[in-house]
């Protein structure tokens, strides 16, 4: 059976991340009835309220009305059963960047979907023929939305030779909708954006560890330079370092292009905890404002530098 673009009128997340509950917000904002599942453990509650905190910022920014926020909400359910959200016409999955447990998730939702339902992953590097092999495959897509998701306008949209010809268009007119602009891409590890963005994010991190210069001075010079609004230094931050380094080790295995092999700087901070930015501890130090470079780094370029010298 076919799916209409008219049919998709109610989205299901699963992931209650920063990702998922963005997702959630800007689908509830657009006039979709949202369902958002909570898929770890604790009160489900937590995530209803960061989409209220966003929301509230957006206001007191005059980007959206409070009684457009308040409606938002309105269409807003927020759960811990992954089936209320099988019931939707799109169900996005935006949990954990591992393919066998979004795999798993696929298998446990696949029984309960109707045939015109689309089935998407928020991947940032997995293909999605692997996600999908065995699991539905005609009706799965990539819908790679970008953090935060209530500021990008780009969502990746990845199909392969077995989507149905009514998915992509299907899933273009539901980006159209969320006021963002779709770009098809052929599935692939990494999709567009982060084939390219990984390499420079990785060549950032080399020039920092071999002392090419300080880390605000990178950044400085790329923001300046190039005219990105956040230096890679910083976006590495952001996104995090252990999501970087995962998208690192991904590309590299399966292109095994040398533009893509971790650093052993990102390696190191990764295998300490220091993640970026959500643990306040990365390339940066956090605990200060502005923040700072992290000094444990900055010292340990400096005895690699007295070592060489």
């Amino acid at each position: 059976m076919a799916a209409e673009t008219s049919k998709i009128g109610s989205i299901g997340i699963i992931g209650a991340g920063l990702m998922g509950c963005g997702i959630a917000e800007v689908c509830a904002l657009a006039g979709f009835r949202t369902v958002l599942v909570k898929a770890t453990e604790g009160d489900p509650m937590t995530a209803r309220a960061r989409v209220d905190r966003s929301l509230k910022v957006a206001i007191d920014r005059g980007k959206v009305d409070a009684s457009a926020a308040e409606a938002a909400l309105g269409r807003l359910t927020v759960t811990s059963d992954k089936l209320e959200a099988a019931r939707c016409d799109l169900v996005i999955e935006a949990i954990v960047e591992d393919l066998a447990t979004k795999r798993a998730l696929f298998a446990d939702l696949a029984p309960h979907l109707a045939p015109h339902a689309i089935l998407a992953s928020n991947t940032s590097t997995l293909k999605i023929a692997d996600l999908a092999a065995g699991l539905r495959e005609r009706r799965m897509i990539g819908l790679h939305f970008f953090s935060p998701v209530p500021a990008m306008s780009l969502v990746e949209v990845a199909h392969t030779g077995a989507t149905d010809d009514d998915v992509v268009p299907a899933a273009e007119a539901f980006v159209a909708a969320l006021g963002k602009t779709a770009v098809p891409v052929l599935d692939s590890t990494g999709f567009i954006v982060n084939r390219l963005l990984v390499p420079m994010l990785l060549n950032a991190i080399h020039a920092y560890e071999q002392g090419l210069a300080p880390a605000a001075q990178i950044d400085s010079a790329m923001r300046l330079g190039c005219g990105h609004p956040v230096g890679p230094l910083a976006l590495a931050d952001l996104i995090g370092l252990d999501v970087v380094y995962a998208m690192a080790k991904l590309l590299y295995r399966d292109t095994r292009d040398a533009c893509y092999r971790p650093p052993a700087l990102l390696r190191s901070l990764v295998q300490q905890g220091a993640l970026g930015k959500k643990s306040r501890l990365g390339l940066y130090d956090y605990a200060s404002k502005p923040p700072r470079e992290n000094a444990a780094v900055v010292e340990l370029i400096r005895g690699t530098a007295r070592r060489a010298a």
